[in-house]
């Protein structure tokens, strides 16, 4: 599903980790269909951090902690509608876990758990593990913006939203050398996501496609 996978091995240094950046944040396979709905949409210009989680759910999320070289910032990451607001939270979260897996090394984090579910979770170990055993991290600013909720019903939403990685780097793990590669269209990407809330009221990722250089996302 993942764009690094074993078929990497045979890369340069530089062409992984460009493979590496252009996934790194959101674990989506390539899809180019994906969602053109939002072309044209306004980029918001606020910075806010991942809303707090809703008072009327009980579920017991963990806390993450990113590493002080890599941060995640979301833009204008709140709509005002309570329920839509709710489903944008996790997603924050599960884009924050995703990354603290693979700052930590570990394609086993319980908070992967907690926001994926079905073959998604599956496939998000699998890609985490990808990253580490090439030998690689991530470092640098993410940015996040652009997001569109649509609500299906109680239980079930869709969301896409974009990524700014120009300003995110791989990282090797062990001398830990940050390698900076150039800025294209391809430094920015489209995500689309399918989530379902849980019993715990969690609303977890059960699908993710991933476009780059989508228009929509671009300078």
């Amino acid at each position: 599903m993942h764009a690094l996978t074993s078929r990497s091995r045979g890369l340069t240094v530089g062409a992984l980790a460009t493979a590496l950046l252009l996934t790194a944040c959101g674990g989506g396979s390539d899809s180019p269909k994906a969602n053109d709905k939002v072309a044209g949409a306004d980029r918001g210009g606020t910075r806010s951090a991942t809303p707090s989680a809703s008072a009327s759910d009980d579920a017991d999320r963990p806390d993450i902690t990113l590493p002080k070289d890599l941060r995640d910032k979301f833009e204008n990451w709140s709509t005002g509608d309570a329920a839509k607001d709710a489903v944008l939270a996790d997603v924050g979260r599960r884009v924050d876990a995703t990354n603290y897996a693979i700052a930590e090394g570990d394609a086993e984090l319980p908070a992967l758990g907690v926001y994926y579910s079905g073959t998604a979770l599956a496939d998000a170990g699998d890609w985490v593990t990808s990253i580490v055993k090439g030998g690689y991290s991530i470092t640098g600013v993410n940015r996040y913006y652009n997001a569109k909720i649509d609500l299906l019903d109680s239980a079930s939403a869709g969301v896409v939203y974009c990524e700014d990685q120009s300003k995110a780097f791989a990282k090797d793990r062990k001398t830990g050398k940050v390698i900076k590669t150039a800025v294209t269209a391809k430094s920015y990407v489209l995500y689309s996501t399918r989530l379902e809330k849980n019993e715990k009221g969690v609303w977890q990722t059960t699908k993710l496609t991933s476009q780059r250089g989508q228009k929509s996302c671009t300078p």
